[in-house]
């Protein structure tokens, strides 16, 4: 896979940006006219049979001078084009297009070495020609053989320039500053050969190794970006450091030639501070100059690579938190689905408050185990709004994830609080009906309790009102609701199976209340007959025995009932109501047989 990024820094324009850091190097060493360095031609640099002194004609012409040398004409050709070529392509575009003044020592040579100088110069001078100055030799007849020479062989030299001959370096004075001149030709310029080649050659490999890192550096920048990334956290790690270790190492360069250059400049300006006139001669300002422009193009390099490298590592860095936040969202992802499958299995609400109250424990485990993955999940998609706001470039990828851990977080909650509010509404269910039946079967047993033959009296239907009454009042401790009430409280989690068990427990209810109703009503009519008033009455003579005992009486009365007239004032004895008694005894008997 390969991140295209919208930067602002890519290989492309790092190349171009070090590509235009070498072309500036190339101009400022002129490597465009200038195919040798000092170090390739050092040895015949060493020899100075031609120096470039920095001085410069009354135009600003640069000087190139020829200085006394025995063997000038037994140098070979190859050497003295090299020489040439070399010395000439040094100064300015702007300077060499002024024109070459050349200054040839013969003082204390002869006209043979002056013919070989102006000929070799005719030949191989690759530069633009201004004047040429000759000193000729001291010796009288040397000087004779050269002013003859001249005149016959000027047209041989084929000089399209001016050729001046000269008798002694004051002549020169006329023609050239002495602060142009070096001291061999009476001037003052300071000229060390040996300290100008140092400088050069010097000056030459720090802009080599400028060029040298920046085409290294374009290399490095291309190769980074065409480098294919991995979805592997760990492969991107590890290219990560790589590429680092390697940054570390070119910036390690970048630091030690800027400290090169630094030290270099240091120098050159050291050794030109020893001048006597405390003036930097036109060398060394050439010398500190191109110095500078190479020190900024090495700035420009830092600069330019500096720049990419951010971009391509914050490139490998959002890589990498991209791939760790991916990762991270599929295992917290994968445990959330876990989660809300497990969660969605837990559908039983229970039967029984023993069975309810057990699986209000498994939910809450099960809620306790989802805490982890719940503030995993929340963390990664925290840190995935950390990436959105740092502007990272998948913010598309990264905001839906964070909204999809958030959704599925949210789920398990309310899921997992809905099943809870179930959970507890079932357990307050069976509670509710495990009151009712346990209500039902107080009552039920009080109604078997109370025993038929207590009832005779009026005591006895007293205290089973009042049992009865005081059972009824506990219906309210019980908070027992009707059947509307109960279905409307419970609707919501009434199972096929609930409903039937609520419904039995209901219609025991109503059955038992119903059954309470008529013990109350046959008990009320025991009492309403027991309240009669006894009316006293005159035994009749006739009928009344002279003794027989109550149980004979009882039996009696029971056998063959009389009929007493209303308006008689006979006083009604108890047992006389006995047949009407045993009616309603016999229904409380009957509903007795109900409850067994």
């Amino acid at each position: 896979m390969l991140f295209c990024l919208k930067e602002e820094m890519g290989p492309q324009e790092l190349t171009r940006r070090l590509a235009t850091v070498i072309t500036h190097v190339d101009e400022i060493m002129q490597q465009e006219i200038r195919p040798l360095v000092a170090v390739d031609i050092i040895e015949q640099l060493h020899r100075q049979f031609a120096i470039l002194s920095g001085g410069q004609g009354k135009d600003g012409a640069p000087i190139f001078t020829f200085p006394e040398f025995s063997g000038f004409k037994h140098i070979p050709d190859e050497d003295f084009l090299n020489v040439m070529t070399y010395l000439t392509s040094i100064p300015s575009v702007e300077a060499a297009s002024i024109g070459f003044v050349i200054v040839i020592d013969r003082r204390r040579d002869k006209w043979s070495s002056i013919k070989a100088s102006l000929t070799r110069i005719a030949v191989a001078f690759p530069g633009n020609l201004q004047l040429i100055f000759i000193l000729r030799p001291s010796h009288f007849i040397q000087r004779a053989f050269t002013d003859i020479g001249i005149k016959y062989y000027r047209e041989e030299f084929k000089m399209k320039v001016p050729i001046i001959m000269l008798n002694s370096a004051s002549d020169l004075h006329g023609y050239i500053d002495r602060s142009q001149l070096t001291q061999e030709l009476g001037g003052t310029l300071e000229y060390r050969h040996s300290q100008w080649i140092n400088h050069r050659t010097a000056i030459e490999n720090f802009a080599l190794t400028v060029k040298t890192t920046a085409q290294m550096l374009q290399m490095f920048g291309t190769r980074l970006g065409e480098t294919e990334l991995s979805r592997g956290v760990q492969c991107t790690e590890d290219l990560l450091l790589a590429h680092m270790r390697q940054r570390d190492k070119l910036k390690d360069e970048l630091r030690s030639l800027r400290k090169q250059g630094a030290m270099l400049l240091t120098c050159i300006q050291e050794a030109a501070a020893k001048n006597l006139t405390s003036k930097l001669s036109p060398n060394d300002r050439e010398n500190v100059a191109t110095m500078g422009r190479l020190l900024v193009q090495l700035d420009e390099t830092e600069k330019a690579f500096s720049h990419f490298w951010s971009e391509h590592h914050l490139k490998l860095t959002q890589c990498l938190q991209l791939q760790r936040f991916e990762q991270n969202f599929s295992e917290v992802k994968t445990a959330l689905d876990n989660l809300l499958e497990e969660q969605a299995e837990f559908t039983d609400i229970g039967d029984s408050v023993i069975r309810v109250e057990q699986l209000l424990k498994e939910h809450k485990k099960l809620e306790q185990k989802g805490q982890e993955p719940l503030e995993k999940a929340r963390l990664c998609a925290l840190s995935g709004d950390q990436l959105v706001q740092s502007h990272h470039y998948a913010v598309d990828t990264i905001r839906p994830k964070c909204v999809e851990l958030r959704h599925l977080c949210d789920d398990f909650s309310n899921e997992n609080k809905k099943k809870h509010d179930v959970l507890r509404r079932s357990l307050e269910l069976h509670q509710q009906l495990d009151k009712v039946s346990k209500w039902c079967e107080a009552g039920i047993y009080l109604l078997a309790s109370q025993a038929v033959d207590k009832c005779q009296s009026r005591e006895g239907v007293d205290i089973a009102l009042h049992d009865i009454e005081t059972f009824l009042d506990t219906a309210k401790e019980y908070q027992l609701p009707s059947s509307k009430e109960f279905y409307n409280q419970f609707e919501l989690i009434l199972t096929f199976d609930l409903k039937a068990k609520a419904q039995k427990v209901l219609q025991k209810l109503g059955d038992v209340q119903e059954i309470f109703d008529k013990r109350q009503v046959s008990l009320k009519k025991l009492a309403a007959k027991q309240t009669r008033p006894v009316q006293p009455v005159a035994p009749h003579p006739e009928s009344s025995p002279k003794w027989a005992s109550p149980k004979t009486s009882q039996i009696s009365a029971v056998a063959s009932p009389q009929k007493i007239p209303e308006d008689s004032p006979t006083e009604i004895d108890l047992n006389l109501l006995g047949k009407e008694g045993d009616e309603t005894t016999f229904e409380i008997k009957e509903e007795c047989k109900g409850l067994s």
